[in-house]
């Protein structure tokens, strides 16, 4: 069996787990910073991809917004559920090394929380710049790659005195691939790659950095975790905005 295909498995089976803990307002960190976030920088685009859309909250966000939205995943579970849920996009199965549309077929496309599971880096991110038209937008969120590396986690230090608390940040530059029980008897495979293996294949592809965003942390979020002073100053979030360069 293939990592891709472990990769389907694991997404096939736990799709009810991320409808459940994620969606439906039930996730802060959705509801008060990533949709906003999304709705804010694809304002003013007419068409746009969602790749990796799962049930299609975020898609739905920018359909009301007044955009005509494609949501595609590969998951027939996350697939079925979001056609179910309706609000306005329209919903493709497929992933993201291939995608189904001719070149310059979108003036956004946005991936939220997905390439984190994407073996096909080089593959998906030409076809995201394949698919834009130029002067097109690129939205791409990702857990943040430096402060989110595997391995990292809060340290309460109780063998000095007085005891400290601090975010160890694990191997940052090797490029690894977990699978992580996220929950009991929920697994879910995680692909982590420096900063730099996305912004400089994204430039490789045409697409230019134009922000870089870290936001803190949203309140919901932090009242969830009242045992850590600092959670506030470790951003989980990682959000680049592109522009797709003219040909």
């Amino acid at each position: 069996m293939t990592d891709n295909d472990v990769n389907a498995d694991l997404w096939e089976a736990h799709a009810d787990w991320w409808q459940r803990e994620f969606t439906d307002g039930v996730d802060p960190e959705y509801t008060d910073q990533i949709i906003p976030l999304v709705v804010e920088w694809t304002a003013g685009f007419d068409r746009i991809l969602e790749v990796g859309t799962g049930e299609g909250q975020v898609a739905r966000a920018m359909a009301a917004s007044g955009a005509s939205v494609v949501g595609l995943d590969p998951t027939r579970n996350q697939i079925l559920e979001a056609a179910r849920r309706g609000g306005g996009p329209s919903y493709l199965r497929s992933g993201a090394e291939v995608l189904p549309f001719p070149d310059a077929s979108f003036d956004a496309v946005v991936c939220c929380l997905v390439f984190e599971h994407i073996d096909a880096v080089d593959e998906a991110l030409a076809e995201v710049a394949r698919v834009l038209r130029p002067g097109g937008r690129f939205v791409f969120c990702l857990n943040h790659p430096l402060l989110q590396t595997p391995g990292s986690g809060w340290i309460d230090d109780q063998m000095i005195d007085p005891p400290e608390q601090y975010w160890r940040i694990g191997p940052y530059l090797v490029e690894q691939a977990v699978v992580e029980e996220v929950e009991k008897d929920v697994f879910i495979r995680f692909v982590h790659r420096p900063l730099s293996r996305y912004i400089n294949t994204m430039a490789d592809n045409g697409l230019m950095l134009e922000r870089l965003l870290e936001p803190a942390p949203p309140q919901g979020f932090i009242d969830r975790a009242p045992e850590y002073e600092d959670v506030a100053t470790i951003p989980r979030l990682l959000t680049l905005v592109a522009r797709r360069s003219a040909d």
